[in-house]
């Protein structure tokens, strides 16, 4: 049964204790990107037959499966994956940003180009659940960005198939290239290229430990978005809402894996008992009650506070990955909210909502690490260059500056370089 705490905790670690342990597989990791840097696509076929039972002669998805993937996902759903995928493109775009040049009056000028990363890569995980929503969010902001070529792998199953409404998710969002491999070994082959699959220059979207720690191994060689934690959710409500919603909203985080963090901080101690109550009338109804179970009892919490304000500290303290205020005036209360992923405002805002069709990126920092940074977003796909010019003039009225500042530093080489052009 979930654990209720009234004594205000607000460190992280005493909330998400066993969320923290992660398990040690860098050895593992480490040998399976040596041998995919080493060998390959025959690499990449051994590790698909030893962990997905796929025996593969080719790793590249061809459009007859995309056509054959495509017709056989049911018309109503991809309406839906339409509608949602315009949201996520529309709230995209806004992030769009154009460069700058700031003028001087000596004719000097600085400036900045935006200019997309030109091969992006996308993880998109197999196992117990297909989750086209991945897709979506890691393909179209990086489409929004401009990116050229948008590379996506996934793992097959064992006829050597990728799911067909994550192929028709990937159409839908715009990527141009799919391979059907997953582990570790895909986030090698996306970071060191082989004969058939590209190296990129960005590898997002989220994964299980062995994809985590191979990301983490190959930042450097290429950039990665995060190293995601289980994921989490922080309800804040207070006692009007409905027990039945909240217990809800907490379960559909708990169900996601064992691992997972759901934690409702609440002003009024009778409504917490209630939703505890509540969510342990709902769980046995879940078809992934069993993870929800063993979410709920490792790391669910329901902490009780003297009033909303401390609640909202805790919050802060927590950094949660979705939080939801499920309070009256949530405006309000937004405003004092300085560390979360993603937050739900009202109580008509259910997590789900952003996880699907809202708009918003379901991609976000996880283990407090929305304390320092922000959602997946067109951002992750851009990169900056910037740009100086100097006349002869503009130069010169600088120069002695620059040869001082250099000197300062004892480093006259760099001094040289800007008098030696002044000197007779």
């Amino acid at each position: 049964m979930i654990r209720i705490i009234e004594d205000g905790v607000k460190e992280r670690a005493e909330i998400f204790q066993a969320a923290l342990k992660k398990p040690d597989v860098s050895e593992i990791v480490s040998e399976i990107l040596a041998r995919v840097k080493n060998e390959g696509d025959r690499a990449l076929k051994e590790y698909s037959e030893k962990f997905d039972k796929a025996k593969l002669t080719s790793l590249r998805v061809t459009e007859a499966e995309m056509d054959e993937a495509f017709s056989s996902v049911e018309p109503e759903f991809l309406e839906v994956l339409k509608k949602a995928a315009d949201n996520i493109r529309a709230f995209h775009a806004l992030q769009k940003r154009e460069g700058f040049v700031l003028k001087r009056e000596d004719g000097s000028l600085v400036g900045q180009k935006v200019l997309p990363i030109e091969r992006a890569g996308l993880y998109v995980p197999g196992g117990t659940a297909a989750y086209p929503s991945t897709v979506l969010m890691d393909a179209i902001p990086a489409v929004v960005a401009g990116c050229q070529r948008v590379v996506m792998v996934s793992p097959p199953n064992q006829e050597g198939k990728i799911n067909p409404v994550i192929l028709a998710a990937a159409r839908i969002a715009g990527v141009t290239e799919i391979y059907k491999v997953g582990g570790a070994q895909a986030i090698a082959a996306l970071a060191y290229g082989t004969e058939s699959v590209p190296k990129v220059d960005k590898i997002v979207g989220p994964g299980n430990a062995f994809v985590a720690e191979a990301k983490r191994q190959v930042f450097g060689e290429v950039n990665i978005d995060m190293i995601a934690g289980p994921s989490e959710i922080l309800v804040v409500a207070d006692g009007k809402n409905d027990p039945k919603h909240i217990a809800a909203d907490l379960l559909s985080q708990a169900e996601h894996d064992k691992m997972a963090s759901a934690v409702l901080v609440t002003d009024d101690g009778e409504f917490a008992l209630r939703v505890a109550e509540e969510i342990e009338r709902q769980i046995p109804l879940l078809e992934r009650a069993e993870i929800a179970r063993a979410s709920i009892d490792g790391n669910g919490k329901i902490i009780v506070t003297r009033d909303l304000q401390q609640a909202i500290e805790i919050a802060n303290g927590i950094a949660p990955e979705h939080l939801e205020l499920c309070v009256d005036e949530p405006f309000v209360w937004l405003e004092k909210v300085r560390h979360a992923g993603s937050v739900f405002l009202g109580r008509y805002c259910p997590e789900a909502i952003g996880d699907y069709f809202a708009g918003a990126n379901h991609t976000l920092p996880t283990s407090g690490s929305a304390r320092f940074s922000s959602p997946l977003s067109v951002d992750d796909f851009i990169k900056k260059t910037q740009y100086i010019y100097y006349d002869e003039k503009a130069l010169r009225g600088v120069c002695k500056d620059v040869e001082y500042f250099a000197k300062k530093e004892g480093l006259t080489a760099h001094a040289k370089s800007a008098v030696v052009r002044f000197e007779e």
